[in-house]
């Protein structure tokens, strides 16, 4: 008897630096100054874009949004809600070992359906932040 699977490549160094590129395109088109993370599935960063121009904590803030987007298989945007008050992750940033950020602009990043990395982008406002991750990650797929 044999059995077959159909493995997903995982994600690489250059789909990681396609994506930053693509998500600073978007940002410089709509004259935004961005920094962006990219992390593979396992949370660990492939690549990391940081503009000088950007305010300081923009590569912070995209580390971290890309870090929620992967451990939640979540868009940040999509989780606002769920963390307010009585609401179900209320709790959750203090249960894990890593700070998570509830702002928009983290996306997962799949492929075949299968999770195999995240992008953040900070520096812009929250829905831009989203717009420019969501663009890259449409360009790669």
């Amino acid at each position: 008897m044999s059995t077959t699977t159909s493995a997903t490549a995982p994600l690489t160094t250059a789909d990681a630096e396609a994506l930053v590129a693509a998500a600073g395109r978007a940002a410089e088109a709509a004259g935004v100054t961005v920094s962006v993370t990219v992390l593979d599935a396992g949370g660990h960063p492939l690549t990391f874009r940081r503009d000088d121009r950007a305010v300081l904590i923009s590569g912070e803030t995209s580390t971290r949004k890309a870090y929620t987007a992967l451990q939640l298989n979540a868009p940040t945007a999509d989780l606002v809600d769920a963390v307010q008050p009585g609401a179900p992750f209320h709790t959750l940033p203090t249960a894990l070992d890593r700070p998570l950020l509830f702002i928009a602009g983290g996306v997962p990043v799949r492929r075949d359906g299968r999770l195999i990395g995240a992008i953040g982008v900070g520096g812009g406002a929250p829905e831009q932040d989203h717009d420019f991750a969501t663009a890259a990650v449409d360009a790669l797929i």
